[in-house]
């Protein structure tokens, strides 16, 4: 990659979210919070949020398509993983167990009905019919319906362990087979068949700008990292608070996941919506199936192996009503991205499941 002289640098704020983001973390991190701190650590999550959205746009542009999206899908996947892994550590043996299932479940819902029905809605209303390549989404789509299917549907019906949990060797080999997947999908995205993924067509000049050299490449590297754990960390910090809010409506915990999934992936929704925004829905979707590809194929095996060190039961199978929600946005999703075109319809469907979703998750 060759540098360019003529490239504007970071813009200022940019560069003071991230640390300001940090500052408000560190401030909060371990304390009850009261009305200022709650507001701040609110700010904190909004400032981390937008920042994580320009750098990854900036980190995007000078990379190329697909491996901006990859980038920031792999990179909140990990600290997802962290996440999960410190809360189920640090609570009560048994009250956990069910987390990481939570979790990904969650992680999926809102990638395939969550911010591909918003990104659907966005750009159907500012350019009507929006394509797409049917070949690359769909293919996404299938590795994720064997991934989600293998993890957390197969263990419901499984007999070597009580409850709808895997044996050890079980786990491993999901792990392994988890592995296989995610890194298949990546090198067939960025490598063997990248053009596949790569927008169809875009109505601003934004392709054809000069892109940020390899200093402001890095720099936007960095600080989208910070930006991502600041994210989590304030909605590890916001849990408690929101704990109390869930039992003060009646919700069950599991639903503590939801909002935290939210706050994590709120990133990516931002940044899908934008490209939806430009006419590149293809970059939206790289971004939503790509995330929930990274959600399954890397959080199963670091759960696998964080369980050897883990005390108490991993459970991953899903329960019935789930089960139904999950095949349901399997077909759904196959009819939309069969077709290489969409229009508000499809994005009013993804979005009214993704309520569904929601609500059966606070009243179910």
């Amino acid at each position: 990659m060759s540098e360019t002289t003529t490239t504007p640098t970071l813009p200022k704020w940019s560069l003071a979210v991230p640390p300001a983001a940090v500052l408000v973390l560190a401030l909060s991190w371990g304390r009850d919070l009261g009305t200022i701190l709650l507001v701040l650590v609110c700010l904190g999550v909004a400032g981390a949020v937008v920042g994580a959205v320009h750098h990854a746009e900036v980190v995007a542009h000078r990379v190329g398509e697909p491996f901006g999206t990859l980038i920031l899908a792999v990179a909140v996947t990990v600290i997802e993983v962290a996440l999960i892994v410190t809360l189920m550590a640090s609570s009560e043996e048994g009250k956990a167990a069910s987390l990481a299932r939570d979790t990904v479940f969650a992680a999926i819902m809102i990638t395939c009905n969550g911010i591909v029905g918003l990104a659907l809605l966005v750009g159907s209303l500012r350019h009507r019919v929006q394509e797409f390549r049917a070949h690359a989404s769909s293919g996404a789509l299938g590795v994720i319906a064997a991934l989600v299917t293998l993890s957390l549907v197969v263990p419901a019906f499984t007999t070597s362990s009580p409850g709808p949990t895997f044996s050890g060797v079980q786990l491993a080999f999901a792990g392994v087979v988890s592995l296989v997947l995610y890194g298949t999908f990546v090198f067939v995205q960025t490598i063997r068949h990248r053009d596949y993924f790569l927008p169809k067509n875009s109505t601003t000049d934004e392709d054809h700008a000069d892109a940020p050299t390899n200093r402001t490449a890095y720099t936007s590297l960095g600080l989208l990292l910070v930006c991502l754990v600041a994210v989590v960390g304030l909605a590890k910090t916001v849990s408690p608070t929101l704990e109390a809010g869930v039992d003060a409506i009646g919700a069950p915990v599991s639903f503590v996941g939801v909002v935290i999934a939210l706050l994590v992936l709120a990133p990516e929704t931002a940044a899908a919506v934008r490209a939806a925004l430009r006419d590149r829905l293809q970059v939206s979707l790289n971004l939503a199936l790509g995330s929930a590809l990274a959600s399954i194929g890397l959080t199963i095996p670091a759960i696998a192996i964080a369980s050897i060190f883990l005390t108490g039961p991993l459970v991953l199978g899903l329960d019935p009503k789930e089960l139904v929600l999950l095949a349901l946005t399997m077909v759904v999703s196959t009819l939309t991205l069969v077709q290489g075109r969409a229009t508000l319809l499809q994005g009013v469907l993804h979005l009214t499941l993704f309520s569904s979703f929601v609500f059966l998750a606070i009243m179910p």
